[in-house]
């Protein structure tokens, strides 16, 4: 077999399929056989046009679990067979964000799948560096490694303690991971979100309260689940403007907010607020190793699972088909694997 199959956004709204050849991985990377690839936000959002950073056409996916088949000459710590998750953020090394160790912000960050072509595609040739190995881990969770790797940096960027109240603002697939993670880290966790579907799910599998953002009780609700106050510490995951833009009014004086999601346009809230209580506002973007490296401990030790975030499955060989009805428009999905 010389050539593959692969899942071509060509612009907004228009997902194609192509006949390519089977990459030759270079000296330094590595050729990988997909074996699973999740189905991220960002994904939805270009089938749209919505997604910041992006141009067309691109093969999207960039939660990738495969099988390496082939190495290039340069790369004798890996071998043929492994199973390997890759981390997509292929970064310069050069720059100050990156000698300083954040490579998660490089200024000439590549992602695979959003800047370059990524894992809607039968074999992927990526950097060897950018893999982790990943045997005895099921695909399925496997695929979702980078999800919550991205929800670790947020909740890692956010310095959550034992014992801290934080408030989790949206129920997608980062949130719950967020959610997740610092409730792991043992934080006292609180998660709103309008849809009752999806606070039902945390409810299920995360076992934390839910409040409806939209109810006219909700800041009263909020301070009641934290004994009279408002959040320490909120992780908005939502990238809605509205949502984002509220997030001053449900901390506490002193408190803090990390948005881990993002929108195209500007942030606008009460300078007021925002002075009155010493408000520490970040940006979370992306992921490290180290952050990778910690949801792997966290999955090996059960206090992460693929059922906390996974809800439906895709095979690759009829996602053009079906991606606009069963993706783009599925109220019911939270996450989505596709499997090859």
């Amino acid at each position: 077999m010389t050539t593959m199959n692969v899942l071509v956004c060509r612009e907004p709204k228009v997902m194609i399929w192509e006949k390519r050849e089977i990459p030759k991985p270079g000296d330094d990377e590595a050729l990988i056989k997909l074996k699973t690839v999740g189905i991220c936000g960002t994904d939805i959002h270009a089938w749209g046009g919505n997604q910041p950073f992006f141009s067309y056409p691109r093969v999207l996916g960039h939660e990738i679990c495969g099988e390496i088949v082939g190495l290039g000459k340069n790369i004798n710590h890996l071998h043929n067979g492994q199973q390997v998750v890759v981390i997509p953020y292929v970064s310069c090394r050069k720059c100050p964000a990156c000698r300083s160790g954040r490579t998660n912000c490089c200024e000439n960050i590549s992602v695979i799948g959003v800047h370059q072509d990524g894992g809607f595609s039968e074999f992927l040739s990526v950097p060897a560096n950018s893999l982790l190995v990943t045997d005895g881990i099921d695909p399925h969770a496997a695929a979702l490694i980078e999800p919550y790797a991205i929800s670790a940096h947020a909740v890692r960027r956010a310095a959550i303690l034992p014992g801290e109240q934080v408030l989790v603002v949206g129920a997608g697939p980062i949130g719950l991971g967020a959610a997740a993670i610092a409730k792991a880290d043992g934080a006292q966790v609180v998660v709103a979100d309008t849809s009752a579907a999806r606070r039902a799910h945390v409810d299920t599998f995360l076992g934390l309260t839910t409040l409806d953002p939209s109810a006219e009780d909700f800041d009263a609700s909020l301070r009641a689940a934290f004994g009279g106050s408002l959040a320490q510490k909120v992780i908005d995951a939502t990238g809605n403007p509205q949502a984002m833009n509220n997030t001053v009014n449900l901390i506490r004086h002193g408190g803090s907010i990390t948005f881990v999601g993002l929108f195209k346009g500007d942030l606008q809230f009460s300078d007021p607020e925002f002075h009155k209580k010493e408000t520490t506002m970040m940006g979370s973007r992306n992921a490290t190793e180290e952050d990778f490296a910690k949801v792997g401990r966290l999955m090996a030790e059960g206090k992460i699972t693929a059922q906390m975030m996974l809800t439906h499955r895709y095979e690759f060989h009829a996602l053009a088909e079906i991606y606009e009805q069963q993706v783009i428009n599925n109220r019911e999905l939270i996450k989505g694997v596709i499997h090859f």
